[in-house]
């Protein structure tokens, strides 16, 4: 299947999974991966779910995975972390995704080095996805405004965003912690929008290593996500944080020079290593010990609009600690919350203005052998098809050295492969 045929079949099969209730596309875009097991896997179609209410959601989720060991798609939004630790959330929530919910799907088919496999229902299930009819139309109209485009709102104003910058900053200087991800919403009300087609819109503009589509009846999630929260291969753990960002150049000798001087930016190393260090420890809690090792530091990687520096961390998971428990032990990813951990959770709370739900939470699969990725939702939009609502949130590190006004740069930055989807 040459890359034409596939991007005709993804096409295809998105239209076709989102006429399902429930679906989950994981998509690579053929990024260079040494821990993926496939290019692609669409899942669609419920037997069984589970969309956990109770007061220890992820002892739900073992017991669900246990009881069936089967392929499983979900979700888990950020504030799982009142779960984790003994914190608590009281901005309001605008989208009310499910803090914690996965199923197993009806139909399950993974691409592999061009091959097609279907690994859950009947093979003739292919025949349907090439008989679906995909719009082509590049400027199809998908916004409520006159010149089709969304009308997008920032929740905070930029002098708030750069005075509570300059307060966290104050609690760094005072010791409360070192780094906090601080991040903002940008949202639409009265959005009418075609999921799959905005998905594709954004994969286009943004083709990412963790992106995908996840449909819950009417709330959708679009991910152009760059980065893996945590993922099992055999009985290693996997952790790739990603701290570090510089805009890309057009112009092919200055783009070498800004990659350059990511790679060797002590100030982006500093963000960098107190989340490896703080990933270090979530890890440590779940690992054989002394196996807890950092496999590469401050790589950098190559994204169309961002250069970003991605460390790697690994180790053995510990027999007598199940899989989901070790899930647990390093939820949610550091590169989102700051070090200390749990301090800088509360001032999240504290100084944003809503709940992150979904955002900054992770999505992705659980196999029948316990192994698993997850990837960190960022660079996402989230939409309920019913409220007509639409939100997407963007944050960045905070250090006592950082430049408030260069930091809501790079927010809007991060925000602009989003804000280009929805005005092509």
């Amino acid at each position: 299947m040459n890359i034409e045929e596939f991007h005709s079949f993804k096409q295809k099969a998105i239209k076709w999974a989102a006429s399902f209730e429930v679906c989950c596309l994981l998509d690579s875009n053929d990024y260079s991966d040494q821990y993926g097991r496939y290019d692609m896997l669409l899942a669609a179609g419920v037997t069984k779910q589970l969309n956990a209410e109770s007061a220890e959601k992820f002892a739900e989720l073992k017991s669900f995975y246990d009881h069936n060991q089967e392929w499983m798609f979900g979700l888990m939004s950020y504030d799982l972390k009142n779960e984790v630790e003994n914190l608590n959330s009281t901005n309001p929530d605008y989208l009310n995704f499910p803090n914690l919910f996965f199923f197993i799907p009806q139909y399950l088919i993974a691409v592999k080095a061009g091959r097609i496999d279907v690994l859950i229902g009947e093979h003739q299930i292919l025949t349907i996805i090439d008989g679906q009819e995909i719009d082509e139309s590049p400027d199809r109209n998908i916004g409520t405004s006159e010149n089709g485009c969304i009308k997008i709102q920032n929740r905070i104003t930029k002098p708030r965003y750069l005075e509570t910058v300059a307060t966290l900053q104050q609690h760094i200087s005072r010791g409360d912690i070192y780094e906090i991800n601080f991040c903002q919403e940008f949202f639409a009300e009265h959005a009418a929008i075609d999921p799959a087609n905005i998905y594709q819109r954004l994969n286009k503009v943004s083709p990412t290593p963790f992106s995908g589509f996840f449909k819950i009846n009417d709330q959708f999630l679009l991910s152009a996500s760059p980065e893996r929260f945590l993922c099992k291969r055999g009985n290693r753990l996997i952790s790739q944080p990603i701290k570090g960002t510089a805009k890309r150049s057009n112009d092919l000798k200055l783009d070498q020079q800004i990659k350059e001087k990511l790679r060797n930016d002590v100030k982006e190393q500093a963000e960098n290593v107190m989340i490896v260090d703080l990933v270090r420890n979530d890890l440590s809690k779940s690992a054989v010990k002394g196996s807890v090792k950092v496999d590469e530091l401050f790589g950098i990687y190559g994204f169309p609009q961002v250069y970003q520096m991605i460390s790697t961390i690994s180790c053995e998971l510990d027999p007598s600690v199940h899989f989901i428990d070790a899930i647990k032990h390093a939820f949610p990813m550091g590169s989102m919350t700051g070090a200390p951990k749990v301090k800088a959770m509360e001032l999240i709370d504290k100084y944003e203005c809503n709940k992150r739900g979904a955002y900054s939470g992770a999505f992705g699969y659980f196999t029948p052998q316990g192994e698993f990725d997850l990837n960190v939702i960022i660079r996402s939009l989230m939409y309920d098809a019913k409220k007509h609502y639409l939100s997407f949130q963007v944050g960045g590190a905070i250090t006592f050295a950082a430049n408030p006004e260069a930091e809501y740069e790079e927010c809007m930055l991060k925000a602009s492969a989003i804000i280009r989807t929805l005005c092509p």
